[in-house]
Parts: structure tokens; sequence; C-alpha cells
């Protein structure tokens, strides 16, 4: 076939001195086909200075004008459009293919789906519009912490404070969006996921972050992702799933990554000279920035990031949940107390007296205390003022019919006491007297009364009595336990005041006495 023959080689070869024969000899082609080249470069008036730098398509193009170029039989689609509409949501080639067949007339020779698939991989290669077919319209957003930071400036002090950026990106329009921090810790990090939602008026199914902590606890090669708990809430809140981009390959949000070095020009360097002394300051200027940034024109598409977002992708996202994220603290593994209530910030909250003696997770927000077991929800309360301390928030239906499991307070502790004799009265009593507040001597006072759970009540009763007799002024736990298990309450004996110990293995006057050994 001429069509394959390397016209500007046979050209070149015959101006080195080589024969038509010589050449099909040297290079494997059939003499015909190099005599049909030398032909045509003949009756054309073309040689080797003519065709010496132009490439070896437009040679061959040269000698056979309008050779291998077929007219197509087939209706063309419009391919422009055919993009377009690939870019929305739930749009394939397939489709798009059975519309074009619909769409041609009944007498209109029309294209395999293969031929029209492949034909549409020939547009988007030659209009370089291959970048856009891969995401679609309302379904993503990529988020990231920006490398590049910021300063705030202390007035009164002079001090610099490192300010962080917080930057979210909608891969198919592009529309950006910017949140100054003070840290990266997880509150913040999720109090800018809130705040790029109402910004951007909707939600989408999927949050695409890097693998940092407050996001992600590990993402193994194999296996599952493990999310934190507080991330993959606020992600469900929103209707959306967390799908975190492979570790260390960046192609995965590529967008944001490209959006955080746009933000280094309009956001960094563009405020470079101006100084800001409060983040709410820094927060408006950054706005102003990343709206001019938004409505900066395309340079190769049409429109601007703000115009695709308002027209194409925004209609296309998921409804706002009618209130925003409310952030949340988890708290892991805490003991269910035997009183069946368990310890946040030194206040005591229920938990169903059946859970007493297990563990359990608290989910604690800024106005409630949620308790986890299994996953499941088993009570909730209502957050007690972080000014209070030693405080009790029960819910009736938490604990069994009786008085067994109410708080303790003083006057239930001394109505133990009372039931076990005078004597512990008094004890108890000079425990709360020694206390700098009631609460204080709750504990002391109950390790106390808690000995009749060893010892007998009659027991516990006159160990208080020869305690009371010694030289100790508020007999404790720590007194009362060595007069129990001696068995001294039983003879009666008061113990003397011990002999100061000046330390060393060295016998008291007694053994030198003629005590017994």
């Amino acid at each position: 076939m001429v069509r394959k023959i390397k016209a500007k080689l046979v050209l070149q070869l015959r101006n080195q001195g080589l024969s038509g024969r010589a050449i099909a000899s040297g290079q494997g082609i059939a003499r015909n086909s190099v005599q049909v080249v030398l032909e045509a470069a003949d009756r054309l008036g073309v040689g080797w200075a003519d065709v010496e730098e132009m490439p070896e398509g437009e040679v061959y193009a040269a000698l056979f004008p309008g050779r291998g170029v077929h007219e197509s039989v087939f209706a063309q689609p419009d391919w422009g459009r055919v993009h377009t509409e690939l870019a929305r949501v739930g749009v394939t080639l397939k489709l798009l293919h059975q519309e074009y067949v619909d769409a041609s007339g009944p007498k209109q020779a029309v294209m395999s789906y293969d031929r029209f698939c492949r034909l549409y991989g020939d547009y988007s290669a030659v209009s370089g519009a291959t970048s856009r077919v891969g995401h679609k319209a309302g379904r993503s957003i990529e988020v990231d912490w920006s490398g590049p930071t910021m300063q705030l400036l202390d007035p009164t002090t002079g001090e610099i404070s490192k300010v962080y950026l917080f930057v979210a990106c909608l891969p198919f329009s592009r529309y950006a969006f910017v949140e100054a921090t003070l840290d990266m810790r997880q509150e913040s990090w999720l109090r800018a996921h809130t705040a790029m939602f109402a910004f951007f008026g909707g939600s989408v199914p999927r949050l695409v972050p890097d693998n940092l902590k407050t996001g992600v606890i590990s993402h193994p090669r194999e296996g599952e992702v493990v999310l934190n708990d507080a991330y993959r809430e606020m992600a469900a809140h929103y209707s959306a799933a967390v799908l975190p981009g492979r570790v260390r390959a960046p192609k995965d949000k590529a967008s944001v990554e490209n959006t955080v070095s746009h933000v280094a020009i309009w956001v960094i360097a563009g405020l470079r000279q101006e100084q800001f002394t409060s983040l709410p300051q820094l927060r408006v200027r950054i706005g102003e920035q990343i709206d001019a940034y938004n409505r900066q024109p395309f340079q190769k598409r049409d429109g601007s990031r703000l115009s695709v977002f308002t027209i194409e992708e925004k209609p296309l996202m998921q409804p706002l949940p009618a209130a925003p994220f409310e952030i949340s603290t988890w708290s892991y593994k805490r003991k269910v107390n035997k009183n069946a209530h368990v310890v946040w910030a030194r206040n005591f909250y229920s938990v169903p007296f059946s859970h007493i003696g297990g563990y359990v997770d608290l989910r604690v927000t800024d106005t409630m205390l949620e308790v986890y077991r299994n996953d499941e929800r088993v009570t909730s309360h209502l957050l007690l003022p972080i000014s209070t301390t030693n405080q009790y928030q029960t819910n009736d239906a938490d604990l069994p019919e009786g008085r067994s499991f109410q708080a303790w307070d003083r006057a239930r502790i001394e109505e133990w006491a009372a039931r076990m004799g005078p004597s512990a009265v008094t004890v108890i009593g000079k425990i709360f007297e020694a206390a700098s507040i009631e609460e204080a001597g709750y504990d002391p006072a109950l390790a106390v009364l808690r000995l009749s759970r060893r010892f007998s009540p009659t027991r516990v009763e006159a160990a208080c009595a020869l305690a009371l007799q010694g030289p100790i002024r508020s007999p404790r736990y720590a007194h009362l336990r060595p007069i129990l298990d001696t068995g001294q309450d039983k003879t009666g004996h008061v113990p003397d005041k011990p002999e100061a110990d000046d330390g060393g293995y060295v016998r008291g006057s007694a053994y030198y006495a003629g005590g017994v050994r």
C-alpha cells in the first residue's frame, strides 16, 4: 500500500544517490510502491530540498493530496455538548450514545457505541478537555490544611501568633473556600467544615481529606479505613461519606492541592502588607480575597469559578440539614461506678444500673453529655456548668426502685452512721468538721462506714469507741482498720500512742524489759 510508505525517507535516499531498486531492497518496500512515490515527486517537481524541513505526514499529503481522507457516512454528534453533558451527575457515554441514536433520523446511518467512545476520546484529547471529565458536579469536596500560614499581632504585648488556613474546593467548578483558625486541632477542623458547608449552601456525597489524625485514624494499604469518630459523625450529619485520598498520593485530591497554591498567591501574598490584630478581622479580608479569586475568569474555560458553581453545580448539591452540626468531644472507656454514675469534669452523671462495672464512651457537646456502650446510646444528660464540682445529674429511669442508688450527701451518710451507733456518729462528725468543704468529707466518711461490709456493724461501732478514747483527734479508716484486723475491739484494749520510730530495725524498750519474744 502506497499510503504506508515513508515518502520522505524515499526522497532522502534518492537524494543520496540510491536507485529505486536499491531503495526497495534496502528498506523492504515493494518496488512498485517506491516507483509511485518517485513518479509523484517528479510530476509535482518536488525534491529533497523542498521537503527536508517538513514532517513525514505533510510530505505524504503533499505527494498524494486527498488520499486517505474519508468523509464519514455516519451522523456526527455535537461533541462539545457530549462533553458538557458527561460532567453531569449520572450521565454516561452509554446514555449519550443512546440519545444520539434516538435523535438521528431513520434514514441516517449512526455509529456504533465503540466508535462513539473512540471518537469522543479523540475529541477530548485534541481539545485538552480530559481534566474536567473526571469530576461530576455536586459530588465531592476536597479539603486540606494549607502549608503556608499567616500571622496575628497582639497590640498589647506585641506577641506574634500563627494562623492556619483550612482550604476546601469543589473539583468540578473549582469554587474555593478558606477559613482561618488558631490551631489545627480536632475542634478547629470540625468548625471549619461546618463553616464550609454553610458557605457552599449545600452538601455533597463525598468528602476527600488528607490522612491527618483529626479525620483519619488509619488508612492501611489493605483493609478498611478507620475514621475519627467525631469526623465520621460530622460527615454523617451532612449526609456525606469520607473517602480520604491514598497515602502519599496527592493526585487523589489534585484540585485542593492546586487551590492551596492559589491561596498562597491570592490570600497570603495578597495580604502580606497588611497587619491583623484579631481573627474576625483577618477572616473578613480573607473572604474578600477568596471572593475575588472565585470571580476571576478561567483561562482555558468559559466563565469563572463562581459562575460555574452558581449555574451548574449548586443546583445539584444536597440541601443542608435544618440545624448545623454541633461540635462534640469523645472520651473512651469510662468505668461505671457502683452507684451507677460515671465521672466527667468532676461531676457525676447517671448510667442505667445494668451497666455497673462496665465501660462506656462519652460524647460531650457544649450542652449535652451522651453515654454510649457498643455504639448504642444508653442515656443522655444536660451538661452541668463548668464551674460546678461534685454535683450529680441523675435520671430516675437509670436507677432501680428504692434509695440504694441515690447520690450520697451528708444527711444520708449520717443516717447510716446512726444505725451503727453513737460512736460511729461521732467519728463521722469529726471527719466532716476536719474537711475544708462538706463534699471533701464524703469519701473518708463512706470509707469508715463501708468497714461494715467486711466486719459486723457492732464491731465497727466498738472500734470507733476505742479510737475515740485514743490520742487521735479525728479517727479515720486508717486508724479503725488495724483495730478490727487485730481484734482489739473485742478485748476493749485501747492502743497507746506509738513511740516515735527513728528509723532502722531497732527493738523497742519492751524487748529489753523482759517481754516475750
